[in-house]
């Protein structure tokens, strides 16, 4: 059965509008075109471009077991024009289609993080609102745990850790109490850390810079899922995959997804005539286009529906030379 929980897709009608123009430049229903979602989730921004275009493909992809359930029961209307496969978002090449090998891809969409569907699942790990193992996979199979990095790593690296992943103002402080106190109770559950960040985080902090867990959760969900390297990964390999004319959009939800998502899309719209000559070499030009005015935000209305949406940062391109 189909997840019950409401998972409110973030930007979707302004996802649609973006990528529209590369899914229907063959035939208005969306026939003859291929969108790859990269991160499948519970199939809510796929469901919508399925329903849309009539005759669009999707190739939905997602390293969790139980996105691709659910992805796969909300789909299943749609079974003959989608492929799901299990995977990360930063294997575009190892997907193993033959139209994506042959042609491209017309269209790819990224909705970064954590999914409404992990952090509803208290079993995961994810949130610091309710008490439950120090998990954090996106992955059940992989070996690395929240658990895991708390209870082995040294404090140097720890201390790293929440630095560069959760720009943690207090990393150190953090790291040290995390090593005295597992030195005679190892951490096993989110409540404990959670109580723990209360004790080490100042009261004045505390009051004034939202809840004292936010930062070192997410770097730890970095840390266990080695998100920014596959998306040092991704975005390079997803835009060679696009056919001229070809779309992507990306939605970052934290400054360090969209540093890496901002600098490969300068680099991919700068011209590459060399520097200090007067004019554009003919075939030296960008190989793609910018689609958005820096990072675009979701709007007031929809904040208000979908709180979850508030720190999105939307950036799309189009590769030049399309029909």
């Amino acid at each position: 059965m189909v997840d019950d929980e409401p998972h409110v897709p973030v930007l979707l009608d302004r996802c649609v509008e973006l990528l529209a123009p590369a899914l229907t430049r063959y035939d208005a229903d969306g026939t003859g075109a291929t969108l790859v979602d990269a991160t499948l989730g519970a199939g809510g921004h796929a469901q919508r471009f399925l329903t849309q275009f009539a005759g669009l493909r999707l190739i939905g992809l997602d390293r969790d077991p139980d996105a691709l359930r659910i992805a796969g029961e909300r789909l299943a209307p749609f079974d003959d024009r989608i492929t799901l496969v299990r995977t990360r978002y930063d294997d575009l090449a190892g997907i193993g289609d033959p139209v994506v090998r042959s042609s491209g891809i017309d269209a790819i969409l990224f909705d970064l993080g954590v999914s409404s569907m992990q952090l509803d699942r208290p079993d995961r790990g994810f949130a610091y609102s309710t008490d439950a193992p120090l998990d954090m996979r996106m992955d059940p199979e992989s070996e690395l745990t929240a658990a895991v990095i708390l209870n082995t790593f040294d404090e140097k690296a720890l201390a790293r850790l929440l630095r560069e992943f959760g720009e943690e103002r207090f990393a150190s402080r953090i790291a040290t109490r995390i090593v005295r106190r597992r030195a005679t109770t190892p951490f096993s559950t989110t409540g404990e850390l959670v109580e723990l960040l209360y004790q080490a985080i100042p009261a004045a902090t505390r009051r004034t810079g939202g809840h004292p867990a936010k930062r070192t959760f997410q770097a730890l969900r970095i840390a266990v899922n080695a998100e920014l390297e596959s998306l040092r990964r991704a975005v390079p390999a997803a835009l060679a995959a696009l056919r001229p004319g070809g779309r992507i959009v990306v939605m970052a939800y934290q400054s360090l997804e969209d540093r890496i998502v901002k600098g490969e899309f300068t680099a991919a719209t700068a011209s590459r005539t060399p520097s200090g000559l007067p004019v554009e070499l003919p075939g030296y030009g960008p190989e793609f286009v910018a689609l958005t005015r820096g990072a675009e935000r979701a709007g007031s209305d929809e904040i208000e529906v979908n709180p979850r949406s508030a720190p999105v940062r939307l950036r799309a391109l189009e590769r030049v030379g399309g029909e």
